[in-house]
């Protein structure tokens, strides 16, 4: 791990992430805290066309009922961790735990029952409608030859109102522009229904208005149902406003992690963005981040 701001001499990533995060083997508050807590520790990440490990991290967590936002620069390893996150990845080394059980471990069903992905990679036939694509995300919860229950169209119901494309049911995904497409995806995932959301780079590409709309329906499905949540954001001033927590990423390590008001600053965006920038940590929204002008390496 890189030195990172809030690391005094000797302290090891695992201590600074567990002092923060709360060490992921203490159930004391189990009662108290419903929703999952996701957890990566020893984690050695890469790919068949990579010879050197893409990510390496002692420890992760995602706590909790609350949002977690992983920032870093192109390449940094926030999709590659996701990826490990949510068990399309398997790690070469160590393990991705879900509320203490190796992702590993839990049937496909199963899992999907708990952790939902929308990934940037998504596509579905032009003439899908968004009420049917919507029924796709309660696969988890049907038999291969059950039919929809009232439960399935009370979810599919519930999700089409929280990502605002009720009243776009019945338009064809053909048809729809890149951030009603995106709102339209959400709905999916959200009539999964399940306990942990992860999302990559959900704002790609999306105008401001789409943009904002999908954040705030990812903190109101947060706040009003308790689902715990990892995003990976390009914007680090939206994700210091949306988000309860960053890990700032930089070369496949965690450079920092915390709540965003004690991980912005000047020196985090010099040394993980190369970008000179001046930080208001008093901001009612969050920081303010005003960038100057890009540094060279």
């Amino acid at each position: 791990m890189q030195d990172g701001r809030h690391a005094g001499e000797g302290e090891t990533q695992r201590g600074v992430l567990t002092e923060r995060g709360g060490d992921a083997t203490d159930t004391s508050d189990a009662a108290d805290t419903p929703a999952c807590e996701l957890h990566g520790e020893e984690l050695v990440l890469g790919y068949p066309s990579t010879d050197e490990p893409v990510v390496q991290c002692d420890t992760i967590v995602v706590p909790a009922g609350e949002i977690t936002a992983l920032v870093g620069p192109n390449g940094s390893g926030k999709s590659t961790l996701l990826r490990a996150l949510s068990n399309q990845l398997s790690p070469e080394g160590g393990q991705v735990l879900l509320d203490g059980t190796d992702v590993q471990t839990l049937g496909t069903k199963t899992l999907a029952r708990k952790l939902g992905l929308l990934s940037q990679e998504h596509d579905s036939p032009r003439s899908l409608t968004v009420e049917e694509l919507a029924y796709h995300g309660r696969y988890p919860h049907r038999g291969m030859f059950e039919s929809l229950s009232p439960d399935d169209h009370e979810a599919v119901e519930r999700a089409l109102s929280l990502a605002g494309v009720a009243r776009l049911r019945d338009r064809e995904m053909g048809d729809l522009s890149g951030g009603q497409k995106q709102l339209a995806w959400i709905a999916m995932v959200l009539a999964q229904e399940t306990d942990v959301l992860l999302l990559d780079e959900p704002t790609t590409y999306l105008d401001l208005h789409h943009q904002l709309r999908v954040m705030e329906v990812v903190r109101s499905l947060n706040r009003e149902r308790d689902v715990t949540v990892a995003v990976v954001l390009h914007d680090i001033g939206q994700a210091a406003r949306f988000a309860d927590n960053l890990i700032a990423m930089k070369d496949g390590e965690p450079y920092d992690w915390g709540p965003p008001r004690e991980v912005v600053s000047e020196e985090l965006l010099e040394d993980v963005f190369r970008v000179e920038a001046s930080v208001d940590a008093a901001s009612p929204t969050g920081p303010h981040i005003s960038p100057h002008r890009a540094l060279d390496r």
